[in-house]
C-alpha cells in the first residue's frame, strides 16, 4: 500500500476545514439589513436612542458571552415563534452576523 505524502494530507481535509470556519460578511450591508428588517423590534445601532423596543438590543446580543458569528448565523437560519419569518440568504445572514459582531465591546 502506497503512503500518501505528508504534505498532501491537509489538501484532503481543506474542504471540511473551510466549512467549519465562517466566512466574514459585510458589516455595512448587515447594518442596512438590520435597519430595514430588525429595527422595528430591536435597537440596532451601537448607541441606540431610548425607546420602546420589544426585543433585546443588538448591543446586548453582541455582548452576550455565547454570541459568536456562528451562533448568530444558526439562530437566524432557524424560524423562531416570536420573530417574523424572514427568509435571509446565506450572504445576508453572514452580513448581519458581521454587523452584530462589530457592536461587541472588548
Amino acid at each position: 500500500m502506497e503512503r500518501m505524502p505528508l504534505l498532501a494530507a491537509p489538501l484532503l481535509f481543506a474542504p471540511f476545514i473551510a466549512l467549519a470556519q465562517p466566512v466574514a460578511g459585510d458589516a455595512s450591508r448587515g447594518r442596512t439589513l438590520a435597519v430595514q428588517h430588525c429595527a422595528s423590534c430591536h435597537a440596532v445601532e451601537a448607541h441606540p436612542a431610548p425607546g420602546a423596543h420589544t426585543a433585546a438590543s443588538f448591543l446586548t446580543i453582541a455582548n452576550m458571552p455565547s454570541t459568536t458569528p456562528m451562533a448568530i448565523a444558526a439562530f437566524l437560519a432557524t424560524p423562531h415563534p416570536r420573530m417574523p419569518n424572514y427568509k435571509l440568504s446565506r450572504d445576508e445572514i453572514r452580513d448581519l452576523s458581521a454587523y452584530i459582531m462589530t457592536l461587541r465591546q472588548r
